[in-house]
């Protein structure tokens, strides 16, 4: 069985966030406990495993994602890396497009012109909360604002500048004490130091998922589709650029459109193996 491993959010090898890739023969999933068996053994972020559809009008690929612990409801980078190995053996549509019937509904993703390519996801509108009264100790820092993100499963934390967002350095365990099983933290970009105060980008951020097997995250697609909405009304503009500031980092561009957010970046095949096991 063939397995691949791509670099998602990255223009260049060891960037961006890796994700494996099973693209599976038959039109069922086998047993859950082998899926999670290979994303442990894997110990990537994500495995996203695929089987075609033959008989559904609204999706061309059942895709699910499993964390080297759990399954996950929603994940960006391994449902770009998807499409971008769909796209690499010629099983996207004439159109360069691919619908994926997955646990938040059917996702779409597409190829663009120039290469990229884009994903179209469900916004999760962010709701004001208190702060959690221990955050201070978990990251060192107060927040500036705290955000719930509804079935995302997410609680967003506002910082005051980029640089404190670059300097966290968190306990895991005390960030999965914490009321949500993932954590994102974020900050306007800092000008580029070109004095006349342009960004290469609009926001930066960092996740957290120690509860999920993940200490940090290095570029989540899902947490950006709660970004989008936070940033779009701070900046007054639809289409913005985010940059994850872990230490692989990666870029987001993405575009508000109400109830839907796309999420656009590139993706690197760094690895193609044959699984010598079946599942």
């Amino acid at each position: 069985m063939r397995l691949r491993t791509v670099d998602a959010f990255a223009v260049r090898p060891f960037t961006g966030n890796p994700a494996a890739v099973v693209l599976l023969d038959a039109a069922v999933f086998p047993d859950d406990s082998r899926l999670q068996a290979l994303a442990a053994e894997l110990n990537l972020s994500e495995t996203a495993y695929l089987h075609p559809l033959s008989d559904s009008a609204d999706a061309d690929w059942a895709l699910r994602w499993f964390t080297p612990t759990t399954e996950v409801d929603m994940c960006g980078h391994a449902t770009l890396a998807a499409a971008h190995v769909l796209g690499g053996d010629g099983l996207l549509d004439e159109d360069g497009r691919v619908r994926f019937r997955t646990r938040s509904g059917v996702l779409g993703a597409s190829r663009d012109a120039d290469g990229s390519l884009t994903l179209d996801f469900p916004t999760a509108t962010p709701v004001p909360v208190p702060v959690p009264e221990s955050t201070r100790e978990v990251f060192g820092a107060d927040p500036l604002a705290a955000w719930d993100t509804g079935p995302l499963q997410k609680l967003v934390l506002e910082f005051a500048d980029e640089r404190t967002v670059r300097d966290l350095a968190p306990d895991p365990a005390a960030v999965a004490a914490l009321p949500a099983p993932t954590v994102v933290v974020t900050a306007a970009a800092a000008p580029n130091g070109s004095g006349a105060g342009e960004r290469e980008h609009d926001f930066v951020s960092r996740v957290f998922a120690p509860a999920h097997g993940i200490p940090e995250d290095p570029v989540t697609g899902s947490a950006h589709t709660a970004l989008a909405p936070l940033w779009s009304q701070r900046l007054g503009r639809a289409a913005l650029t985010g940059l994850q500031v872990s230490r692989r980092t990666g870029e987001v561009r993405t575009t508000l459109r109400g109830e839907r957010t796309l999420l656009t970046g590139r993706a690197v095949t760094v690895l193609d193996a044959e699984l010598l096991t079946g599942l």
